[in-house]
């Protein structure tokens, strides 16, 4: 009794208006009640009318109930202002199929946004002062984005990309990753810990240069001045 109550119900994700994401997460929380089947192909019968067996029967009132329950998670998802815009409200199928008709986009819009992600992709390159930290979340979003738009893109694509379009000053380990790894095992969360390294030493290195300047120039200032009252004196 003690381990189902400690266990955590997941969250009902709520639609935002950002319908790729919201039915990435909503369907994979329907997968984990079993409902998805529901979605995927609706409510049918094996066989219809007052010829079908108990069985099927039966059958078919577990589906209904199902049903209701997945429809009710899809009510809680959704704000009052959308359900309000969707006619065919009979099943979870007719409810899913109105939200990716209406927000999902055609074909030809879809298309033409991939091709503009993979131009974005394709002219990506790490800024001047930016982290590795930040580099990587600026592609891996848009290689994210592309992927939710149909592409089908490996994570060798994005780790060759990366390291082909970083600032010259991770040269030196950019050569020593592609010489000690393969890449196309190599994962995206080792290349930037690796990267992460490598610019933690710069930053130490830069701190150092400036420490060492600052002391040499104290030097350079106080033997300025004990050379001019020397030379008064």
């Amino acid at each position: 009794m003690a381990s189902e109550n400690s266990f955590v119900q997941p969250a009902i994700p709520r639609f935002d208006g950002h319908y790729d994401h919201w039915s990435m997460l909503m369907e994979n929380f329907l997968r984990s009640k079993e409902y998805w089947n529901l979605v995927e192909f609706g409510i049918t019968a094996a066989a219809g009318g007052s010829k079908s067996s108990e069985v099927q029967k039966k059958t078919l009132d577990d589906l209904k109930l199902k049903d209701l329950n997945a429809k009710n998670y899809l009510f809680q998802a959704i704000d009052r202002s959308i359900l309000e815009t969707i006619l065919k409200k009979e099943t979870t199928k007719d409810i899913w199929d109105s939200l990716k008709q209406k927000y999902q986009g055609t074909a030809r819009v879809k298309r033409a946004q991939l091709q503009a992600l993979r131009k974005e992709f394709k002219v990506l390159h790490m800024k001047n002062g930016e982290t590795v930290k930040d580099y990587f979340g600026r592609t891996l979003a848009i290689a994210n984005r592309m992927r939710i738009h149909g592409e089908k893109m490996d994570d060798v694509v994005i780790i060759e990309k990366i390291l082909r379009s970083m600032t010259p000053k991770y040269d030196y380990v950019v050569c020593s990753i592609e010489e000690s790894n393969d890449l196309d095992t190599l994962s995206i969360y080792k290349l930037q810990s690796s990267l992460l390294v490598h610019e933690q030493r710069i930053s130490r290195h830069v701190m150092d240069e400036q420490a060492l300047q600052v002391t040499h120039g104290v030097q350079q200032r106080g033997r300025g001045r004990g050379t001019s009252r020397g030379r008064g004196r």
